[in-house]
């Protein structure tokens, strides 16, 4: 059984990039659908003002939702939701790909397994690259979409940004390219943790459970619970990352201001005005997301690549045999 176990890590980085593609792809797609919602929720949680300084308090995570919908429509908990679709494909596809890159670099080169020291730097630098590539561009549009307080069920009331392509378009040409970079080292930092723990959680859980039942094959409501678990590690240790940088990102440039300026800027008037409770703001929909979007993404991404890998070891067999012949 020992000798299994070595051999299962050597395979996994021979998964080809299309079944990550793929796999991934439908993954996000679901756990966007399903999730997107709360994520909306948490961002008007973040960008409200409400605190010691207004003498007002703060919505809570039911209360938001509530505004949302009597004033907006149901529509309006879906805001942004065309920017994430947009990017889940390719996030996701460079989430896998580059985890399992990093973490056959960082493997052993005699048994081919990599230590959860190593799964855990995979982790966060699978993190920052899907950071940089895909998800900071994607968050500036998101968060643009869904800051938007305009009233989806008076057709009068027209909005600044229609739709994710027209809030791409407008970004560019009023603030420049760079602004979709805006808050970029914070998004690294909090996806870079968000993955660190997710996966090394994910893998340590995968691990047991497969020598619990001795065989690399799991049940699909076991790997949505080791997703659901791993998944809300991250949001607790970086909550403060995150909402200094959605209030990074609301907000238009100013001229002067380096990136160092603004973070120590937005968590000084955070601090000053609503108070320390106001770095975890909005992470009762965040965890309510982050987690069971995690439970989708690991439960799809395990069934599909499965399926796929289960039809090309057929396809292969099928081949075989008729050369065979």
């Amino acid at each position: 059984m020992a000798g299994g176990d070595k051999k299962q890590p050597n395979n996994k980085p021979k998964v080809a990039p299309s079944t990550h593609l793929i796999a991934g792809g439908i993954a996000g797609f679901a756990e966007a659908c399903t999730c997107h919602p709360l994520d909306t929720i948490k961002v008007r949680m973040q960008l409200s003002r409400r605190g010691k300084a207004s003498g007002q308090k703060a919505r809570g995570f039911l209360a938001t939702g509530a505004y949302i919908v009597r004033r907006e429509t149901p529509l309006g908990l879906y805001k942004g939701l065309g920017a994430v679709v947009a990017g889940i494909v390719p996030k996701m596809a460079i989430r896998f790909m580059s985890f399992e890159q990093y973490k056959a670099l960082l493997a052993d080169r005699q048994t081919g397994i990599t230590n959860p020291s190593g799964v855990f730097l995979a982790g966060l630098g699978a993190g920052t690259t899907e950071a940089v590539v895909v998800v900071n561009p994607m968050e500036v549009v998101k968060i643009r979409l869904q800051a938007q307080q305009h009233s989806l069920a008076d057709p009068l009331e027209v909005p600044r940004y229609r739709n994710a392509a027209h809030a791409l378009y407008t970004i560019i040409r009023e603030e420049g390219f760079m602004t979709l970079y805006r808050g970029v080292a914070l998004t690294a930092a909090r996806q870079a943790t968000n993955q660190a723990a997710n996966f090394t959680a994910y893998q340590e859980l995968k691990n047991l459970a497969q020598r619990y039942h001795g065989t690399s094959e799991l049940p699909s409501y076991e790997t949505a619970a080791m997703g659901l678990i791993s998944g809300a590690l991250g949001p607790f240790s970086n909550a403060p990352i995150d909402t200094i940088k959605t209030r990074i990102q609301r907000a238009s440039k100013i001229e002067g201001e380096t990136a160092i300026s603004r973070v120590m800027k937005v968590a000084g008037e955070m601090w000053a005005q609503e108070g320390i409770s106001a770095f975890w703001k909005g992470i009762t929909p965040r965890v309510a997301r982050v987690a069971p979007g995690q439970a989708v993404v690991f439960a799809i991404y395990e069934k599909v690549k499965g399926k796929i890998e289960a039809a090309k070891a057929g396809e292969f067999s099928l081949t075989d045999t008729r050369s065979d012949e």
